[in-house]
């Protein structure tokens, strides 16, 4: 089990965050957008495969960032993520 105080963002704002891409769509149903906490440094919503660094501590949520990584496998995302 991962302790909370090893993750790079509350668990509560991982709760609400959502993909902005997701979000303006109406295709995937009533809560669109979730992300998934992977690598403790990239947000993946596996409604869009959009993905989304966190850097320093901040996610950059971002559509145009989360558009460079979409055709990045995951287990092929860079850790930590690059500076720009």
């Amino acid at each position: 089990m991962t302790n909370t105080t090893d993750l790079p963002i509350s668990p509560q704002l991982l709760e609400i965050l959502r993909c902005p891409l997701a979000v303006q769509s109406t295709e995937y149903g009533d809560d669109p957008g979730q992300l998934e906490l992977v690598h403790n440094c990239w947000l993946v919503c596996a409604d869009t495969n959009m993905k989304y660094p966190i850097r320093d501590g901040i996610p950059v949520m971002l559509i145009e960032e989360g558009e460079k990584w979409r055709d990045t496998a995951v287990a092929d995302l860079p850790v930590p993520p690059p500076a720009t």
